[in-house]
């Protein structure tokens, strides 16, 4: 029997450099996935801060664990792992990158730094130098933060690595996403291998955002989308080549 792992993919709004606020938030985000026995929980580029560009330096966390405890812990009580958005201060630089934290069930939490920056992210943040994958159930999980995933050096290395998912944690404007669903589309067909999408759904860093959570298929092919910029959680099913998906509205309706 081929094993299945699902990854939820959740649309929650994120407030403005408030990052005890947004732990709170991601804490009953992950509770729900759970729920939905979801083994993975992937939150958009710096969602424990928001695009805050200007702010990132004094927004930035240290790699330490000790700092997302309350994440840790999550992900150890209801055996999930966890990946979430935040600045984080980088060894070699003044500068802070554009970081993940990523939790696991069994307590360990690493680090990903983004590769690959935008124009204008260059004068307040430092780029990563190392790939990031994870394995969840037999499949091997490749992350991209937002400007990586525009980068095909990136998708070729995930490929020759033998990434099974790719994952792209982003912030994709309104006016944006036609063009980078077109792209992530062509990432999937071209590598046979399905491509996630997690995206932020309250304006930020001055940006219209637009949610549209999505996945496609090893073919490329658009299995869902949210289609909307509420709050919801999209599930993601995959059991081989098979991708199934699901949205769920009313699980975030919980103060907290």
């Amino acid at each position: 029997m081929v094993s299945s792992i699902n990854i939820s993919l959740p649309q929650v709004p994120v407030f403005k450099e408030d990052i005890a606020a947004n732990i709170e938030k991601h804490l009953v985000v992950i509770e729900a996935s759970a729920s939905l026995d979801a083994d993975l929980v992937v939150f958009p580029e710096l969602s424990l801060t928001g695009y805050e560009l200007k702010s990132l330096g004094k927004l930035a966390q240290g790699k330490e664990p000790s700092n997302f405890s309350q994440l840790s812990q999550a992900a150890i009580k209801h055996n999930i792992s966890v990946i979430v958005g935040c600045p984080l201060v980088s060894g070699h630089t003044l500068k802070p990158s554009i970081g993940a934290v990523v939790c696991h069930p069994d307590g360990n939490v690493e680090f990903y730094d983004k590769q690959y920056l935008h124009d204008g992210e260059h004068e307040y943040c430092s780029s990563g130098s190392e790939d990031y994958f994870l394995t969840i159930k037999g499949y091997k999980v490749a992350l991209a933060i937002c400007a990586d995933f525009s980068c095909p050096e990136h998708v070729t290395r995930a490929k020759h690595s033998g990434a099974d998912v790719y994952l792209a944690s982003a912030l994709i404007s309104k006016a944006g996403y036609s063009t980078d669903a077109r792209l992530l589309s062509d990432i999937a067909a071209s590598n046979g291998m399905p491509v996630l999408l997690s995206n932020h759904i309250s304006p930020t860093g001055g940006w219209l955002v637009c949610g549209n959570n999505s996945i496609w298929d090893s073919e490329g092919k658009l299995v869902t989308s949210s289609e909307s910029a509420e709050e919801c959680v999209v599930l993601c099913s995959i059991a081989g080549s098979t991708v199934r998906a699901s949205k769920h509205n009313k699980l975030l309706k919980i103060d907290g």
